[in-house]
């Protein structure tokens, strides 16, 4: 999506908002011994409080609110019977609807007592994430995010996966620009223009590559195995730098 109007801007801004407060509200419940059935309910009743429509059920069929995924389950897990446990690393994506606009954020929880790594690789991946919402600005090449991301992993002995990808957003869940690379991608020659709304959201890991389906059509998990966190923002790109929109408020 390309941002036409203030009208547009502050549609945005609201659900943006939405499902920022949504995943505080999840985040802030997050215990152990609740199912992520429980834990979605949580995110859908939020959602639905301020007239949204959670986003994956309304473009996927996703059977659930929220994805919600837990260790070795990277992206798109599907709430269930899944027991939390003191320990246990897990990601929430929340992306909703309102009024014809959508947003997406996501953020990855430890659950306590979790050990210093595990502290640490949870830092380092909102660390990652802000470090590519930095090289947004009009103008300058989308490749700059992955390139700037993939420094930051490098130096600090990260991996990245590398099929799952940022996207655009906005009209729809996901749209142009599609494949937008957390890693440095020497393919990437499209440049951000002002207006250009997209997510940011790269995988920072301790080991893993790739992300690979499982029995389900929709759990994704690391490859190989590892520790692995996602922290993600939706973003406007402007002549002066990024825009965020999902943060709580």
């Amino acid at each position: 999506m390309t941002l036409e109007n203030a009208d547009d801007l502050e549609r945005l801004r609201e659900i943006g908002r939405i499902c920022a407060n949504a995943l505080q509200i999840m985040g802030a419940a997050l215990e152990p011994g609740m199912t992520t059935a429980e834990l979605d309910l949580i995110g859908r009743k939020a959602l639905e409080a301020e007239g949204a429509q959670s986003a994956p059920e309304l473009s996927y069929r996703f059977p659930g609110a929220t994805c919600i995924s837990v260790n070795e389950e990277v992206a798109h897990g599907i709430p269930g019977a899944r027991v939390i446990a003191a320990g246990d690393l897990v990601n929430i994506d929340v992306s909703a609807e309102k009024g014809g606009l959508f947003a997406d954020t996501g953020a990855s929880f430890a659950v306590p007592p979790i050990s210093r790594a595990t502290e640490r690789l949870c830092r380092d991946g909102k660390r990652a994430m802000w470090v590519g919402l930095n090289e947004v600005k009009a103008g300058k090449p989308l490749a700059a995010i992955g390139n700037a991301i993939g420094a930051f992993a490098r130096k600090n002995r990260y991996t990245l996966i590398s099929n799952l990808a940022s996207h655009g957003v906005g009209r729809s869940l996901h749209e142009e620009p599609t494949e937008i690379s957390t890693w440095p991608d020497k393919h990437e020659k499209r440049r951000m223009e002002d207006g250009m709304v997209f997510t940011i959201e790269p995988f920072l890991s301790m080991g893993a590559q790739y992300a690979e389906g499982g029995d389900d059509a929709w759990t994704l998990y690391s490859e190989p195995r590892a520790p692995t966190v996602q922290y993600e923002h939706t973003v406007v790109v402007t002549r002066n730098g990024p825009l965020v929109v999902t943060l709580p408020g």
